[in-house]
């Protein structure tokens, strides 16, 4: 029924030029066409297709047969597969690029991630064919295709592991490198035209970089452009690249190789897009603004890309210094770390120790703490140390972040530890920041006045900021216990390292001022805690507390309230906070014993 009503319907429009068709002629050729398929006669389907009387017809209306002839090549085991294929490939030759265009993109959207490979697979090869068909009038076009594509190539899983990719278990290897051959003449054609306007984007260094942009809107290179931040925000941000060593051959190295050579090739110069947030606001012509342009994110990528992979490393002259490329890196580690994902945490952290292994120690000066980037990079760095989920990501951000301070020069350390007690409300950090001036400390007195930022009285403003409770004896003291027990420690390596009669610290002209604002307040707010959780436990081991009232310590995640504790994970409690009492009054005990002893020489 359906193939003699697509023989008529044929048959009658081979008598009448293409603007005569009707409307049901157009409907009964989509619906007939399409029968034929699912019938199962693409057989005869193929012979009128291919029939020479009947290709203005196929030219009009062919491209409407392409969503069952897509299902059947995607199925792969229909015995009219042939036919199907050879249908499919004389449309792709004959039909509209446009119209082409538009039905193949139709047939590209798919929600389940196999069907998504597949359907990638199958139609990036017609879709590149259509496309360079349309020769000059293709930007826009191609804009909507790669748009259409990588939204499609993001549905796909990534593989976490060396072996997920080797065995590319999700096919998205596979979709990668058919999408860098997809693109690649697109690339060539973009950078032939770059190379005719007498630029060579591969010899651009320092004073070139604010001269790279192109004088004029180029809407292919536009569209490649955007393609290619896409790619670094949307797909490259959030895959963690193997090394050699790991994988010898990763397609998703080199897919994220060809992304770097492909904006050279376009005219943007690796150093430029790396090195941007230094260079002055540069007005950009066409009708892209610089942050559409240039995503942060996408250039954050960029740098992740060179300096922790090592990707096309021709493409990134050595001549830029290691402090230059630190600062202009800071800017992106400092967004990387400021996101939720751990993927870009972890970028971050990486992209954070690269550059600053590739500093030498004690050479960043205190200047450098003037810039934004250097001030919001500790910060971010803190929450992922105190508050990320993923231990691994928190030991590496104490990693780097010891890292970093081993950069600074005296100075700027005194500077970056004033800061950071100033800044920093997390009792462990504060410990850790007093834990590396006690450091810095001794090597002041090994080294004697060759350095005074951490003796005499420069150090006196850090050691007030250290010495002291914040809310007096009321302070918190489990909750300061870090801070306090580092203070302590501080503390009792002056008294045994300073002498009274040298006093290179300046700490025996203040003692009194210590022992006021520190070591008194410590006392009473010892006893006073422990006066409150002996009768705590008093109270629990006697069964005496309500069962309406809340534990002392009440637990939630995310906003999801913990269980109530047991009355033996109370006592428990109670009794670590009792011992952490004892040793804090061990310290502070040990610490005016010495100061006694000191005195009285």
């Amino acid at each position: 029924m359906a193939l003699d009503q697509l023989s008529e319907v044929v048959q009658k429009c081979q008598s009448l030029p293409e603007d005569g068709y009707s409307t049901e002629d157009y409907d009964v050729f989509t619906v007939a066409g399409r029968a034929c398929v699912e019938e199962g006669n693409s057989l005869q389907l193929l012979s009128i297709v291919l029939d020479e009387k009947n290709q203005d017809i196929v030219q009009c209306m062919g491209w409407n047969l392409l969503p069952p002839l897509i299902q059947v090549l995607l199925k792969k085991d229909d015995q009219n597969l042939p036919h199907c294929l050879a249908i499919f490939k004389h449309l792709i030759e004959v039909c509209r690029p446009k119209e082409l265009l538009i039905g193949l993109l139709e047939q590209l959207e798919q929600d389940d991630p196999e069907s998504v490979a597949q359907s990638l697979l199958l139609l990036l090869g017609p879709l590149q064919k259509v496309l360079l068909s349309l020769g000059v009038r293709k930007s826009s076009s191609l804009g909507l295709a790669l748009s259409s594509v990588l939204d499609q190539v993001c549905k796909l899983p990534l593989p976490m592991t060396p072996e997920q990719e080797q065995d590319d278990v999700f096919s998205l290897c596979r979709c990668c490198s058919e999408l860098q051959a997809f693109i690649r003449p697109f690339v060539e054609e973009a950078r032939d035209q770059h190379s005719a306007e007498g630029r060579d984007p591969g010899t651009l260094v320092m004073g070139d970089l604010e001269r790279a942009l192109p004088q004029k809107e180029d809407e292919l290179r536009t569209e490649l452009l955007k393609f290619c931040m896409q790619v670094l925000s949307r797909l490259l941000l959030g895959v963690q690249l193997k090394d050699q060593e790991t994988l010898p051959e990763s397609p998703l190295r080199d897919f994220a190789s060809s992304i770097l050579l492909s904006l050279g090739s376009i005219g943007e110069p690796l150093p430029a897009l790396v090195h941007q947030p230094l260079l002055r606001h540069r007005r950009t012509p066409g009708f892209l603004e610089e942050e559409v342009r240039y995503p942060k994110e996408s250039l954050a990528c960029v740098a992740h890309l060179l300096f922790v992979h090592l990707l096309q490393p021709d493409m990134f002259p050595a001549v830029y210094s290691p402090v230059y490329s630190l600062r202009a890196n800071m800017v992106h580690v400092s967004l990387l770390l400021s996101r939720a994902e751990q993927s870009r945490i972890q970028k971050g952290l990486e992209l954070y120790e690269k550059s600053l292994l590739r500093v030498e120690d004690l050479s960043l000066g205190v200047d450098l703490l003037e810039l934004r980037s250097f001030l919001s990079v500790p910060q971010n760095l803190v929450k992922v140390m105190t508050i990320c989920p993923h231990q691994n990501l928190r030991t590496k951000g104490l990693k780097v972040f010891q890292l970093s301070m081993d950069k600074f020069n005296t100075e700027a350390k005194y500077k970056f530890f004033q800061l950071m007690l100033k800044t920093s409300h997390h009792s462990g950090v504060q410990g850790y920041i007093i834990k590396n001036i006690r450091t810095q400390v001794d090597s002041a007195l090994k080294s004697g006045d060759s350095d005074p930022w951490f003796l005499g009285v420069y150090l006196l403003p850090l050691l007030r900021c250290v010495l002291r409770l914040p809310e007096g004896p009321e302070t918190d003291l489990l909750q300061n216990m870090d801070r306090i027990m580092e203070s302590l420690n501080l503390l009792r390596y002056l008294v045994i390292r300073d002498k009274v009669t040298e006093n290179q610290t300046g700490i025996w002209a203040e003692m009194y001022k210590i022992e006021d604002r520190f070591l008194k307040p410590l006392r009473v707010g010892i006893n006073m805690s422990r006066a409150h959780y002996e009768r705590e436990l008093l109270l629990t081991r006697e069964g005496r507390k309500s069962k309406a009232k809340e534990p002392s310590v009440s637990v939630s995640v995310g906003d999801e309230k913990l269980p109530q504790m047991t009355t033996d994970t109370e006592l428990q409690a109670l009794h670590s906070a009792l011992h952490t009492f004892d040793m804090m009054e061990s310290v502070l005990v040990r610490v005016e014993e010495l100061i006694e002893v000191k005195e009285e020489e």
